[in-house]
């Protein structure tokens, strides 16, 4: 009888049996530790379709949390009502997590979270604007992935641009590497929006600590499995042209 042949590369990542909640490999699956939260505020996460690192991404272990959250999977919806399933009266009650130039480091605030116009300003009666939303728009993939979401989605242009100024840069470390420092993951960013603008800090605790066991779990099988290691991203073309 003839040797079994060796089997072609990403074959064995293929074998692993992956949770049919999380999406992740069986080896990193920490679902059995996610306790679903109730929030006032709806999440909707949008995924690039080319967004595939099952090991390190959060996209729907972060809407594990919640009970009003969805995750969609494609390039462009005609309205935010098709995108999150259910008809939305007033889209400008909605926050999207703004991808452009503008830093809160740049600004004249320490707030975490900021509201800001289309020319990257800051808007006037802050508290009011976060106090009235009633719903997070993330978007999830790499820096190129999301933006192309955000052109390819023209109502976004109805919702309420925020930034982001962590006190922290992500947990990811040295596992990833992300294009600025006040980029952080989806659950990361989830649980800062969702605990600042509801006042609840167990929420970021809570998404943070989930955060957290994934990554212990994924040093922990990475040197027994390394078949589970993400690929490395690719750096956006056009960035490296004009570089």
């Amino acid at each position: 009888m003839s040797e079994p042949s060796n089997p072609p590369a990403g074959a064995a990542l293929e074998a692993v049996a992956e949770c049919a909640h999380c999406g992740k490999p069986l080896p990193l699956c920490i679902c059995d530790s996610v306790t679903p939260i109730e929030s006032k505020i709806s999440l909707l996460i949008l995924v690039h379709p080319q967004e595939q690192d099952k090991a390190l991404g959060t996209a729907r272990l972060t809407a594990m949390h919640f009970r009003n959250a969805v995750v969609k999977v494609g390039l462009s919806w005609p309205s935010l009502s098709k995108a999150l399933g259910r008809k939305v009266d007033d889209p400008s009650r909605w926050a999207v997590l703004y991808l452009g130039s503008a830093k809160v480091s740049d600004l004249d605030t320490d707030a975490e979270i900021v509201a800001i116009d289309r020319k990257g300003g800051i808007e006037p009666h802050q508290r009011a604007i976060l106090g009235d939303i009633e719903g997070v728009v993330l978007l999830d993939g790499t820096w190129s992935q999301a933006k192309a979401l955000w052109w390819r989605n023209a109502w976004m242009l109805k919702c309420q641009r925020v930034i982001l100024g962590p006190k922290r840069p992500s947990r990811y470390g040295e596992l990833r590497k992300e294009p600025r420092r006040d980029g952080l993951s989806t659950i990361e960013a989830a649980g800062l929006l969702l605990a600042r603008l509801e006042k609840r800090p167990e929420i970021a605790e809570a998404l943070n600590g989930s955060f957290e066991r994934m990554l212990a779990r994924y040093r922990e099988v990475q040197a027994d499995m390394p078949e589970l290691a993400p690929k490395p991203r690719k750096r956006d073309w056009r960035r490296r042209k004009r570089g």
